[in-house]
C-alpha cells in the first residue's frame, strides 16, 4: 500500500481541517474509513478467489494424474489376468476328467453383481397384524396422548384420601 509517515498524516489532517472545517471533519473521516474498509475487503475477496481458482486447478491436475495411474493399473491387471487365463487353459487342456474349463473361468471372472430384490416387508402391516391383547400386554401405544394426559394418568394417588 501507500507508505505514509506520521509527518505526512499530520500535514494531510491539517489541510483537511482547513479545507473541510472542524464540524464536518468527523463525518468525512468516517466516510473515508468506511471506503478504505470496503477497498480492503474487496482486495481480500479477490485474493481469496484467486487462491481458490489456483487450488481448483491443482486439484484438477491431481485428479487427472490419479485417473491416468488408475487406468495404467487397470490395464496391467487386465493383461496379467488374461495371461493367467491363457496359461490356466493351456495347463488344464490336457486333463480330461476335470470340469475346470474356460466356462468356469468366465463365470468366475465376470462382473456380474447380484440384483437387489426388495424384501416386501411393510412395517405398518406388521403392526396392524399384531393382536390387540398382545399390544396391550407389550405396552405398544395405540393412541396418541398428550404429555399432560400421560402425567395425569400415571400420577400417584394421594394417601390422604378419606376412608
Amino acid at each position: 500500500m501507500i507508505d505514509l509517515g506520521i509527518s505526512k498524516l499530520a500535514l494531510i489532517g491539517a489541510v483537511a481541517l482547513i479545507v473541510i472545517g472542524p464540524e464536518k471533519l468527523p463525518r468525512v473521516a468516517r466516510t473515508v474509513g468506511a471506503l478504505l474498509g470496503k477497498a480492503q475487503r474487496y482486495v481480500s475477496d479477490v485474493k481469496a478467489e484467486v487462491n481458490r481458482s489456483m487450488e481448483l486447478e491443482e486439484l484438477k491436475k491431481m485428479k487427472d494424474s490419479v485417473e491416468s495411474a488408475a487406468r495404467d493399473v487397470q490395464g496391467s491387471v487386465q493383461s496379467s489376468a488374461s495371461d493367467f487365463e491363457k496359461s490356466w487353459s493351456e495347463a488344464t487342456a490336457g486333463l480330461e476328467g476335470n470340469d475346470y474349463g474356460s466356462d468356469a473361468m468366465n463365470s468366475i471372472g465376470s462382473d456380474a453383481h447380484p440384483v437387489y430384490k426388495h424384501p416386501k416387508k411393510n412395517w405398518r402391516i406388521k403392526q396392524k397384524a399384531m393382536p390387540q391383547w398382545f399390544k396391550a400386554r407389550a405396552g405398544v401405544r395405540t393412541r396418541t396422548q398428550s404429555g399432560a394426559a400421560r402425567v395425569a394418568r400415571f400420577r400417584p394417588r394421594s394417601s390422604s384420601a378419606p376412608r
